[in-house]
């Protein structure tokens, strides 16, 4: 099988937690080689035969490497996924895309005359929580669906509260719901209309640390919730149906799992237990009651991988399609004005 060749840009938390693990999951098909940081230390165990590097021109002047995968902080996304791909080189870029729609067309315009791929890293887009509801969604059995809650909750009141001024990099808006929008516009589409409350609970010009979105698509609503100061989070996803109701309280378990070292080569990496599935509680046709748990899709972030192998090697459509990347960058930019102007009001 032909292999990808690719690189990173970064070599903190973020690529060595959410991405290498993942890469290296499907050996048979991608081939790391090299791994560019700006800083001589480097904290993270090196991976036997990855060449690291603080020069980037070693990326840059590669032909062998033909993907480039960005894990910096958001604000360099633009400027270094533009300068990635004037070198010829693909690239996936990690969430936010951008911060604007305007450099997020921009992107996939310069991508485009180029013939190269560019994709934002929607790794949520498999996390079993949201593939479970996906799936008692399509199974019909809660009727015609009326509402959608999904909830990403925290409780770290230190995190807003070391935070003394707003800035648009550190918002919790553009930090989280770059996970939970882009699930809901990956099986929902655009919405029809769209309510924004993005917030600063300890007062302006302070981070914005609560956000939530509603989503209307026809008769649906869907509404996107988040929050630092939940001590008790609500439920990952609640579903409403004309039939009948979902409840998946707890989310998916890859994150924790990797936050305690505990990777990706493990077979029960990430898979859920009895006690964290959810609960289908429904009236069937015969009109008798039902409530029954559901056992968990399993989430696996290396799809992400395996969808960009498909469409660079075998040509094969983007997993992420542009049109979705770029309206979620819009809701983004739209959403946090909400809290520009009453900074500057």
């Amino acid at each position: 099988m032909k292999k990808l060749t690719i690189a990173y840009i970064g070599n903190g938390k973020s690529a060595n937690r959410y991405h290498i693990p993942f890469a290296l999951k499907l050996k048979d098909r991608i081939h790391i080689k090299t791994i560019y940081s700006p800083e001589e230390e480097n904290r993270w165990q090196q991976i036997s035969g990855v060449h690291y590097t603080n020069d980037v021109k070693d990326i840059y002047s590669d032909s062998d490497i033909q993907l480039v995968v960005l894990s910096v902080p958001s604000q360099f996304h633009y400027s270094i996924a533009k300068e990635v791909l004037e070198h010829g080189k693909n690239v996936l870029v990690e969430k936010p895309f951008t911060t604007t729609e305007i450099e997020a067309r921009e992107l996939f315009k310069i991508a485009k005359e180029k013939k190269l791929l560019i994709q934002c890293y929607q790794n949520r887009r498999y996390d079993s929580d949201f593939l479970t509801t996906k799936k008692v969604i399509k199974s019909g059995k809660l009727g015609d669906i009326l509402e959608v809650e999904s909830t990403y909750d925290y409780f770290r009141p230190s995190v807003p509260e070391n935070e003394k001024q707003f800035s648009i990099e550190h918002s919790y808006y553009y930090g989280h719901a770059c996970h939970t929008l882009d699930q809901i516009i990956s099986y929902f589409g655009e919405p029809d209309n769209v309510h924004y409350e993005v917030r600063q609970l300890l007062g302006k010009n302070r981070m914005n640390d609560y956000f939530d979105i509603d989503m209307y698509y026809g008769p649906i609503k869907v509404a996107v919730k988040s929050s630092y100061f939940r001590l008790v989070p609500r439920p990952s996803f609640v579903v409403y149906g004309k039939k009948g109701i979902f409840v998946k309280k707890s989310m998916d378990r890859q994150e924790s799992d990797l936050k305690h070292f505990y990777m990706p080569d493990n077979t029960d990496f990430g898979v859920d237990r009895p006690e964290n599935y959810g609960v289908l509680t429904y009236i069937d046709n015969e009109n008798q009651y039902h409530q029954e748990k559901v056992v968990s899709e399993i989430g696996d972030y290396s799809r992400v991988y395996a969808g960009v192998y498909e469409a660079i090697i075998n040509g094969k459509p983007k997993t992420v399609k542009d049109e979705e990347t770029i309206y979620q960058i819009h809701m983004l930019e739209h959403g946090i004005k909400q809290i520009t102007e009453m900074n500057e009001g």
